[in-house]
Formats: C-alpha cells, sequence, structure tokens
C-alpha cells in the first residue's frame, strides 16, 4: 500500500485525533514499549505516522476481514510494523470507527516509543520497529473479570466454560489466513446459555494460533475465576465468554469465503447419447452386487478392529473391556435396588454436585451405606468418563484410594456405586473457617501422606500407570478416622509401563491446580500430577484455597506468595495460625516439599516416591526450590475496582492504569 505524502500526515492525524475525541470512545488498556524511543521530528516518527494512516485507509476500504498487516520500506532502524485486529463479529463501519480511535490514540498515549499495544473493546493495534507478522505473542496480557460471581455448581459451570473455549479454540486455529474466528454458546448450570468468543491474528499458522488460544484460556483462573464472565487480550489472540450475549447474532454465521481460482468449465456434451436397454441393466445389477458387499467387508473390518483392541487392550494392560465388565454379575447393581437405596435420588440424599454429576448416599437393604454417583446426562464427556472410571477404579485397591464397590448400566442411567465416605471431601473442612479448626497439624500430616501415598500407587506401585489430572481438595474424601482418599477418576489417563508423557487436545480438570505444560499445551505426565499434589500440601498448610488466597489487604497467588516468603526467610508466614501444635521444622519442611512440587519447569520436580521419601525422612537433605509456574506478585488493592499487576521483567511500562467499571483488571507485562 502507498503511504499518504509525508506533509499531509500531520493534517490527516489532527483530524483523526479530532474524530476519536468526538466519538469519545475509551481504550481498555495500552502498553508502551521500553526498548527504545526515537526522535519526535526523526525518520522512524514519520514512518510510524505515514503507517498508522496507512492502517486507517485500509480500514476504510473494509478488506480483509478487519485484518491488516503493514510494513514501511527500508530497513532498520527506521523501520515500521503494524498491525490491527478487529474483532470477528463487527460491521466494517464499527471497525473504521475504532481504528479511527486508536491511531491518533496510541500515538498520544505512547509519543516516543518505538513499539507500544493499544486495545479497545472491538480492535486492536500495535506496531513495532522489529518484525511481529506471523509470531505468536502471549505477553502482555491484560485480563478483564466480570463483577458477578458464579454461585453455585462452580465446578460444573468450569467445565462447561472449558469444553466450551476449547471447542471454539478448535475452530477458530482451523480458518484460513483471512479469517480465525469463532463463537459460540454452551449450557451452564442453573438452566443458564454461556457464550463464548475466540479470535487469533489470521497471520499465525494453525499451531501457532492453537497455542496462542490454549495459553489464553489457561490464564481465565487468574482474571476470571469463579466468575460469570471475562476476557483475556495477548498480542495475537483474544477470548472472551459471558452468561448471556455479548457479540452480534450474525457471527454465528459462516464469513464468505476468500476467492478462489475459477473453477473450470465443464466439457461440452458430446453428440454419442448414453447407451440404455442391456447396458443400463447391467449397471443396476453391478451396483445390486457391489453395494451389499462393500456393507458386509465394512461389516467384518469393525468386528476385527474391535476384537484387535479388546486383545491389545488385554494384552498390554490387563483391562477387561466394558461390554465384558457389563456381563460380570458381581459387580454390577440393578437399577430398582439403586432407586430404593437412595429413596429414588431424593434431594434429601444428596451428597455433592459437580461437574460430572451428583453423588447420592444410599442405604442396602442389608444396612450398608454406599454413596451413588450419577452422572450427568448431559454432558458430552460422560460416556467416556464413565468407562474411564469404570475400567481403572475397578482394578485399584489402595487403602489411600475410594474403593469401586459396583456399577449400574440401565436405562439411561450409568451410575457408580462407591463405599460411603462419612466425612464427606477435604475442602469441606479445609476452607471452612470453623471447620479448620478440627484439622490439627498431625491430621493434616496424616492427609497430606495418605495423598502422597495413593498418588505413588496410581505412578508406581499398582498394575497399571494412571495420571489422576483432577487432583484438588473436593477430590480428597475423608473417612471416620479421617483417613484420605483419592476419588474421581473420571479424567484419569492411563499409560504404557514405560511411558513418560503424552498429549491431548481436550484438557479436563480444574484451573488452579493444572500444571503449566498441561494447562498451555496440552502434555501430562506424573509430573503434572506432582504438581497439583503441590499445590494442594500448600493449601492443607496455609487453610486457604490457592485460587482465592488472601494475605491482609494484598491479593497474591498462593504459589507466588509461598515463593516470595521462602525466597525472603519467612516461610512460617505462610502457616494456618490454626496450627498452633505440632512441630514447626516438620511444617517448614512441608512447604519446602510444596515448592519443589510447583516449579514451572517440569523435569525439576520430584516425582512421588520422592516426595514419599522426603515427607517420612527428615535426614534427606532437599533440593532448593526455583521459580514455581504461575507467579502473581502482590500489589494493594483498589477501593473501587480490584487490580491485580503481574510484573516481570519487561519491555513494557505501565504509564497509565485503564480500569474498567463493570470490570475487575488484570495486566501481565512482557518480558525481556
Amino acid at each position: 500500500m502507498i503511504a499518504p505524502p509525508r506533509s499531509a500526515v500531520p493534517l490527516l492525524l489532527s483530524l483523526l485525533a479530532l474524530a476519536a475525541s468526538a466519538h469519545g470512545a475509551d481504550p481498555l488498556k495500552h502498553f508502551c514499549g521500553t526498548n527504545g524511543n526515537f526522535t519526535a521530528n526523526g525518520t522512524y516518527g514519520e514512518n510510524l505516522k505515514a503507517l498508522l494512516t496507512s492502517v486507517v485507509a485500509a480500514a476504510a476500504a473494509a478488506a480483509d476481514y478487519g485484518f491488516y498487516n503493514l510494513s514501511t520500506s527500508g530497513g532498520s532502524p527506521d523501520a515500521v510494523n503494524a498491525i490491527a485486529l478487529c474483532r470477528g463479529d463487527v460491521g466494517a463501519a464499527e471497525c473504521q470507527r475504532c481504528l479511527n480511535d486508536s491511531a491518533p490514540d496510541i500515538v498520544r498515549r505512547c509519543p516516543l516509543q518505538k513499539e507500544a499495544i493499544i486495545l479497545y473493546a472491538n480492535c486492536i493495534l500495535r506496531y513495532s520497529n522489529r518484525s511481529i507478522f506471523r509470531t505468536n505473542e502471549n505477553l502482555p496480557a491484560y485480563g478483564l473479570a466480570n463483577p458477578n460471581n458464579v454461585t453455585n455448581n462452580v465446578d460444573q459451570f468450569n467445565q462447561v466454560l472449558r469444553n466450551l473455549m476449547d471447542g471454539l479454540r478448535d475452530r477458530a486455529a482451523s480458518g484460513n489466513s483471512t479469517r480465525k474466528f469463532a463463537v459460540g454458546n454452551a449450557t451452564a448450570p442453573n438452566f443458564q446459555t454461556l457464550f463464548g468468543l475466540v479470535q487469533c491474528t489470521p497471520d499465525l499458522s494453525w499451531l501457532q494460533c492453537d497455542n496462542c488460544l490454549m495459553n489464553a484460556i489457561g490464564r481465565i483462573p487468574w482474571c476470571c475465576d469463579q466468575k460469570q464472565g471475562g476476557r483475556v487480550i495477548t498480542p495475537s489472540c483474544n477470548i472472551r465468554f459471558e452468561v448471556g450475549r455479548f457479540f452480534d447474532p450474525s457471527a454465528y454465521e459462516s464469513p464468505p469465503s476468500p476467492p478462489e481460482s475459477p473453477v473450470s468449465p465443464s466439457p461440452p456434451p458430446t453428440n454419442n447419447p448414453s447407451p440404455k436397454g442391456k447396458d443400463t441393466n447391467s449397471g443396476r445389477i453391478t451396483l445390486i452386487i457391489t453395494i451389499p458387499a462393500v456393507g458386509l467387508s465394512l461389516l467384518v473390518a469393525g468386528i476385527l478392529c474391535i476384537c484387535l483392541r479388546s486383545r491389545r487392550l488385554k494384552k498390554n494392560f490387563g483391562i477387561v473391556p466394558v461390554d465384558e465388565i457389563s456381563n460380570a454379575e458381581s459387580l454390577q447393581f440393578d437399577l430398582n435396588i439403586i432407586r430404593e437405596a437412595t429413596n429414588d435420588f431424593s434431594d434429601s440424599n444428596k451428597l455433592g454436585q459437580g461437574g460430572f454429576g451428583v453423588v447420592y448416599k444410599g442405604t442396602l437393604a442389608n444396612g450398608q451405606f454406599i454413596a451413588v454417583k450419577r452422572p450427568s446426562v448431559d454432558l458430552r464427556q460422560g460416556n467416556q468418563e464413565f468407562k474411564n472410571e469404570v475400567l481403572l477404579v475397578a482394578r485399584l485397591q489402595h487403602r489411600n484410594l475410594v474403593r469401586l464397590l459396583g456399577f449400574c448400566l440401565e436405562e439411561r442411567e450409568r451410575l457408580l456405586i462407591y463405599e460411603f465416605v462419612p466425612n464427606s471431601s477435604l475442602d469441606h473442612f479445609l476452607y471452612d473457617p470453623v471447620r479448620r479448626s478440627q484439622l490439627g497439624w498431625q491430621r493434616r500430616q496424616k492427609i497430606i501422606g495418605g495423598i502422597a501415598r495413593g498418588l505413588l500407587y496410581l505412578h508406581e506401585d499398582s498394575q497399571l500407570r494412571i495420571i489422576h489430572r483432577d487432583l484438588k481438595a473436593s477430590n480428597i474424601l475423608l473417612d471416620a478416622e479421617m483417613n484420605p482418599k483419592i476419588s474421581d477418576f473420571g479424567t484419569a489417563r492411563l499409560f504404557a509401563v514405560d511411558q513418560t508423557q503424552d498429549a491431548t487436545s481436550r484438557v479436563v480438570g480444574t484451573y488452579g491446580y493444572m500444571a503449566p505444560e498441561y494447562a498451555m499445551h496440552g502434555l501430562f505426565s506424573v509430573k503434572s500430577d506432582v504438581f497439583s499434589f503441590g499445590v494442594l500440601l500448600l493449601e492443607i498448610i496455609s487453610g486457604q484455597k490457592s485460587s482465592r488466597f488472601c494475605n491482609g489487604n494484598t491479593t497474591e497467588g498462593l504459589l507466588s506468595y509461598a515463593y516470595r516468603s521462602w525466597r525472603e526467610g519467612t516461610p512460617s508466614d505462610l502457616i494456618d495460625p490454626n496450627l498452633a501444635d505440632g512441630s514447626r521444622t516438620e511444617m517448614l519442611r512441608c512447604v519446602h516439599v510444596g515448592l519443589l512440587c510447583v516449579q514451572e519447569i517440569e523435569a525439576d520436580r520430584p516425582t512421588m516416591g520422592a516426595v514419599v521419601l522426603m515427607l517420612s525422612s527428615y535426614s534427606t537433605t532437599l533440593p532448593l526450590p526455583s521459580r514455581p509456574a504461575f507467579i502473581l506478585p502482590s500489589i494493594p488493592e483498589s477501593n473501587t475496582a480490584p487490580q491485580v499487576m503481574v510484573t516481570h521483567s519487561n519491555r513494557f511500562e505501565n504509564r497509565e492504569i485503564q480500569e474498567s467499571v463493570n470490570e475487575a483488571s488484570i495486566t501481565e507485562l512482557y518480558p525481556r
């Protein structure tokens, strides 16, 4: 694109500034780079002004679905590169208005910086003296949270949110070079409709867009934990979700495809007519014979595949296929018996509800108490998770794992019957200010050790190697003697004996407990379970939930606070004040072990075998922990709109804080 003459640039920008002032739009956020300044009347400044004017002119042409990547001619140090991206559901007129506002505003807010980003609700504009095209950049990141909390069925809401965003991520990443954008909705608890939007700059490859969106989705806990809505904006992609539609309904429609090469015209018909009679009957006979033959071949091939898969499962893992399990009379319960035991699934017998379904207390005819897990029939993952849990848990026997008594597969019901654990789950004690006092140090130490031994059994000592993938306080049940039992294997994955790592495009679990490599890239291993155990260990020591950790009048992540206290020589500050009894040395050792488990680099984390040894043998010297993942430094809260600033070493400086009236903001700056 040819830029306008330099003499006309100041006048054009002045007119745009007046237009922006009249329009009155305010940006959500801006970032001014610290990687160098330019001289106001120098070549770089003139190139920048010309380039921004070209961006506005390109928006006026309403081309390329609202995406513009432009460069000035010439090499360093005066070359300027710019990217502008309008939200995929806004029209051409609104896109032009947004960029009309952003072009003069970014110059006014960052007058001499060689790099800057400005974020509006409907568009993003950035420029730099370095190459920014076809590059996935996750920082600086900015988050806004809806002030309204999810009050009920939080785990189920999070699971619906995760499924929705993952589905949109797949659709957006598979878009073309002019548009990588997707919207959708899903049914959330309490008959609410959850809407989502994801978008990448279209210059990214499929993998780059997928990674960018996965990273943004992984940041949801830090900006919008248990909120009814929120958004995460990075230079290369952005996401948003709300209970209530916030995008234009026309966004559901598929955009027109970009023009393709003309289709070659069909050859003209020949003068030879199609043969009829005998030849036509012959063709019919051929079809009559061929179609059943092909169908029979496919049927035989399908049966062979099932048989081979069943044999392979038995050979490699000792797993009995689900059809064989359903014939095992010793494990299968009659549906009428379960209905009678639970008083037809009465609300008075409800023990709890999560993302997978509802758990009921039941009493069999012989007086035995049971816990019946009833998956939600409207969840897409219910059937697969049900099969996972039956196949895995039926073969697991350990005092620190909840015991599966049987199952029921009748009508539309898919029920799991467990031993009844009378003291509910750990979160009912740990996060309750009153009940927490019942957890003295000896009890907490026994719970920590039991969870560690249960995980060790899953990873190394059972017949199978199992990755739990959703270890958290609500999945730790406590029996009458307060012994811990790991439960809920609906998201567990089976590993071969010599397998160390696997990957998935469908990340499941709970925000706040996920290891960074799993939350952002779908990679999971025994070390991702170790990370979850480390978070849980620090929660047990502090008595606070990781996602809602509070220290005085500051808000800071639990992992960040624990690591900072350790570095400053004050790890005792992390310990729950209710722990007046017990050895301070043992408590501090647990803090140390917890920090080793949540280290950012996967290879640095210990195995569960090493963790059990470190917790039981005080003669073992512990290595120094390195930086944990997801550090959030402490910053005072505003009385009007809470804000958390994540400050790493950065190339951008935050000169002005722009807070939303209706949303709480979170900012993570760009690292060097």
